[in-house]
């Protein structure tokens, strides 16, 4: 039984009284597991067929399982390959009910680690923008590699605060998910220190900086967009309140409601001070009704306002650094990726069209990065490697999950083996996992050298 902060029990007591005990049982019982199949590389069906885990489906997201403990997925090459997400199950929630459609804008304010802006990108399948921002500098850099991984070609990747975001784009997305910053009691049984760091006054922050990111992502959401908030607690200041004030600010926005999901139940009502709103059309994920550790989520929809249109901006490329990229396509590839180019110092990108002006934004990544330009010769890049299928690359080894080669091969080694020379894409049971480049008799690692395991 984790130790619990007497005056969270003393809330939650009053708050659910007769489902109180239920509620308390959780915490004697293990966390549960899941992951989410990643559709740009894999369909659900097939991943099912070849994976080596215990899984059951998750109910409310169809590219969603629970699995064993014992079975480990982080540790097995197929998550070097991008075939899946390992994501708390409850959290798996909320992109689906965000439901972003191909050719949208999408921006999700407070990304990292990635995991619902991997699900996002899987609902766009390639088409329309995804902007994945991460307010903090470390954080930032697992939400690219997570969005790497997932071989993510629509993203760009920034790591500012909302409200300078708002100021570049205002109006202009389609749908806008803030999975805000919060208190985490929901992390309680995953995250012992989220538990030793709980307080009230952790409370009153975190429903302070909600507040201010929420007016942020309003002034980003075009007319008839849709709008979704999340935390992952149970404090009803965090939650139905911040909905509710929310709503008193912005008379602009209403309440949707969200289809009812196995297991999902109504927000209340009676949790937020002089509330005129109905709030039952917000949802909760109780950790003692479904198997999850628990989520709060709430729909909203912009339905007043003024939109704005804003001025793209269209890159200029140096033709030599495209065409250094092109030669190295015609050498190595079947099918290249083409499109609109961004340089970012001696960085070729693969950008969207209809961006406005980023200069003054932090920028991770811009797009798919390709590779970088180095003298007389370009170089690709792993995010390059993991956005290919097999099928596009003009030689490729292919290597099985169990194999002595495909340790040896994220270990950074060089492996011995007889090929044609050029650029070779290293693959899992068909699946990229990077590039190596054979010279002569051996293939050179390009496994970058901090993904390498020990």
């Amino acid at each position: 039984m984790i130790e619990l902060p007497e005056l969270f029990l003393k809330r939650m007591k009053q708050l659910l009284e007769v489902e109180f005990d239920p509620f308390l049982q959780i915490y004697s019982k293990p966390r549960v597991h899941g992951l989410r199949v990643n559709t740009l590389k894999v369909t659900v069906e097939d991943f099912l067929h070849f994976n080596p885990f215990h899984l059951t489906p998750v109910p409310w997201t169809n590219e969603g399982f629970y699995y064993e403990e014992t079975d480990q997925p982080g540790k097995h090459v197929y998550h070097a390959a991008g075939l899946y997400y390992i994501q708390e199950p409850s959290a798996m929630a909320v992109a689906s009910v965000l439901s972003p459609i191909p050719g949208e804008r999408v921006l999700d304010l407070c990304a990292a680690p990635g995991g619902k802006a991997t699900q996002i990108a899987t609902y766009l399948q390639g088409r329309g923008l995804l902007v994945a921002n991460e307010p903090h500098p470390v954080r930032v850099k697992a939400l690219a590699e997570n969005l790497e991984r997932f071989g993510v070609k629509n993203a760009l990747i920034t790591n500012e605060m909302p409200n300078q975001l708002a100021k570049r784009f205002p109006s202009f997305f389609d749908r806008v998910l803030v999975d805000a910053p919060c208190s985490g009691e929901g992390m309680f049984r995953k995250d012992p220190e989220a538990c030793a760091m709980w307080s009230m006054e952790t409370i009153e922050q975190c429903a302070i900086r909600q507040a201010e990111i929420l007016d942020a992502a309003a002034k980003m959401l075009r007319v008839g967009g849709k709008l979704v908030y999340s935390t992952c607690t149970f404090a009803p200041e965090e939650n139905e309140q911040t909905i509710a004030d929310f709503l008193e600010r912005h008379p602009d926005f209403r309440l949707l409601t969200i289809p009812d999901l196995n297991g999902f139940s109504p927000g209340h009502e009676e949790w937020a001070q002089n509330n005129k709103f109905k709030l039952s059309q917000t949802i909760r994920l109780w950790p003692h009704k479904i198997r999850g550790e628990g989520h709060f989520i709430a729909l909203l929809e912009k339905i007043d306002g003024e939109d704005r249109k804003i001025k793209s901006v269209t890159p200029r490329v140096p033709s030599d650094v495209i065409q250094a990229y092109l030669s190295f396509t015609q050498e190595n590839l079947k099918e290249p990726i083409t499109g609109t180019y961004m340089l970012f110092g001696d960085h070729l990108y693969l950008t969207m069209d209809q961006l406005p002006d980023l200069s003054g934004i932090k920028v991770i990544r811009p797009g798919l990065h390709l590779g970088t330009r180095k003298k007389n010769r370009f170089e690709p890049s792993h995010s390059l490697a993991l956005a290919l299928e097999a099928k596009h690359a003009l030689r490729t080894i292919d290597f099985s999950p169990d194999s002595a080669e495909v340790f040896a091969y994220l270990r950074g080694e060089t492996i011995p083996r007889q090929g044609e020379d050029g650029w070779t894409l290293v693959t899992v049971d068909g699946f990229p996992l990077g590039f190596g480049k054979q010279t002569g008799s051996l293939l050179k690692n390009h496994y970058p050298k901090g993904l390498r395991i020990h």
